[in-house]
């Protein structure tokens, strides 16, 4: 495929490289075939979503469009006034994903959607949100499948609640401070009720993830109780 120019970004399973004429190469540093993540991405663009366009796919490379502008995670940390506007953000592109068709879509089934499966993008979380000058745009669809509706905002509900946070015992207190604000309003957007029903479903998904701590299961599991969620709003 392509060969890859300047380093952009290292994520937990693949780096973005600048490509030239407004692409970037996202090139999977294991055995990865993203030809199902292209599909997500092509099918969720065509129903109206704000994704990057994707130009090519070949075997663990993944050519697009490339974005400029902050996460909403970054945004927030430079502009924390801003947290209730972002978190309302966050929950309606969690609706506009459930309204794109799940037909056809070469990914598996998270819960017991009946006859009303909906998109899930699986990590829909303030670090897959980019701000560009033409509006939010949704990144990485690796784990994207179809769902039971609400699961992807609890699969998000539980990453923010549990997540580990990094830096010092500081940085660590200001995070988990500005993380509650976000959480009960993000919440609230969505509708809590909503996201407590799907909340098992959620759990099930998230603690079978290896890449996760066993600190960070655990606080999903004292999060998530069987009758809904358990712990402050």
């Amino acid at each position: 495929m392509h060969e890859p120019g300047p380093l952009l970004g290292v994520g937990r399973a693949a780096d973005v490289y600048a490509i030239g004429d407004g692409r970037v190469l996202r090139r999977y540093r294991t055995d990865h075939d993203a030809g199902p993540e292209a599909a997500v991405m092509i099918a969720a663009r065509a129903g109206g979503l704000p994704v990057p366009e994707v130009f090519d796919v070949d075997g663990g490379d993944l050519v697009m469009a490339r974005l400029d502008g902050p996460t909403l995670l970054d945004d927030l940390a430079a502009r924390p006034w801003r947290l209730p506007a972002h978190a309302r953000l966050l929950a309606d592109l969690h609706h506009r994903v459930a309204t794109v068709p799940p037909d056809g879509l070469p990914i598996g089934v998270i819960g017991d959607p009946g006859d009303d499966p909906v998109v899930c993008h699986g990590d829909l979380h303030p670090e897959n949100v980019i701000l560009t000058v033409a509006g939010p745009m949704i990144i990485d669809w690796t784990n994207a499948r179809r769902a039971a509706r609400h699961v992807d905002a609890a699969l998000t509900w539980l990453v923010l609640a549990a997540a580990d946070a990094p830096g010092s015992g500081v940085q660590r207190l200001v995070t988990t401070v500005g993380r509650r604000g976000f959480i009960t309003s993000f919440r609230r957007a969505y509708g809590a009720g909503a996201i407590d029903a799907a909340a098992g479903d959620a759990l099930a998904v998230r603690t079978a993830d290896a890449g996760l701590s066993d600190d960070e299961k655990r606080r999903m599991r004292a999060a998530v109780h069987p009758a809904g969620r358990k712990g402050p709003r």
